[in-house]
């Protein structure tokens, strides 16, 4: 997969992982952008053309002004699409991506083929509450985004040596970017009331929860699929909240199953 860069309508300058060939699949990343090793997104480029977007204000993407509400970021998400050139995508998202993106099904729902939320922000139970991301402590995030806290601080890191203050500084004045722009949207917590708007949402969606998931319950899935009018729960066995990286041959391999 290569990187290229992409202008949109409004003016944002979009970088965009993208490779393979097929029917079109754009993913939408998290609040922690996309890592350096993406072997997930690889592995579905094998069946499709996947398009994996950076959002302004993660990686070399700019725009983050134009940006300020749960609106924006949905009408974002569709411009990205008219500039890519796609017609009736299908559409991933990963967490704060899978908010936006159940937005985007909701607001053009004829406009994309099928959905596919992944352990997905944009809901809320009083019972079962999500950890503000914004007050975790750095060596916090890891136990709550993974099943396996060790291998997920070393996918997180990327292999950033942190003895290197040069990298370690580009490190964090990166991390804080990403989250300033999250922020707009998942703080003080990731409810912007799509449960009022799912009813709209017309595209066939599979609702994807790592069984281990600490962040956002796996009762969530069930929440979902109880408010979308065609959804379905898979369930990844050994995978947190960063389900994709946990276990990419295993996501992969049921998003797959589902868009056929």
């Amino acid at each position: 997969m290569k990187w290229s860069v992409i202008g949109t309508a409004r003016g944002a300058r979009c970088r965009v992982l993208a490779g393979g060939r097929g029917a079109p699949v754009v993913f939408l990343h998290g609040a922690g952008g996309l890592l350096a090793d993406n072997p997930f997104l690889d592995d579905l480029a094998r069946h499709y053309h996947v398009f994996a977007p950076e959002l302004p204000g993660y990686g070399e993407s700019t725009g983050e002004h134009l940006l300020e509400d749960m609106l924006d970021f949905t009408l974002h998400g569709w411009d990205v699409v008219a500039a890519l050139g796609l017609e009736r995508p299908h559409l991933i998202g990963h967490s704060m991506g899978g908010m936006i993106a159940a937005e985007m099904a909701c607001l053009a729902p004829r406009d994309l083929a099928k959905l596919v939320l992944v352990s997905a922000a944009g809901l809320w139970i009083d019972e079962h509450p999500i950890p503000d991301i914004f007050s975790l402590l750095p060596f916090e995030i890891a136990d709550a985004l993974f099943h396996d806290p060790a291998r997920g601080t070393a996918l997180l890191t990327g292999g950033v040596d942190f003895t290197n203050m040069d990298a370690l500084k580009d490190f964090y004045i990166a991390n804080q970017r990403r989250l300033a722009m999250a922020g707009k949207i998942l703080f003080p917590v990731p409810n912007r009331r799509v449960s009022k708007r799912l009813y709209r949402l017309a595209a066939d969606t599979l609702v994807l929860w790592g069984s281990s998931d600490k962040l956002i319950s796996p009762v969530y899935a069930d929440r979902w699929a109880q408010l979308i009018p065609r959804a379905r729960v898979v369930r990844i066995e050994r995978a947190g909240h960063m389900v994709p990286w946990e276990e990419p041959e295993a996501f992969a391999a049921r998003v797959a199953e589902f868009l056929g």
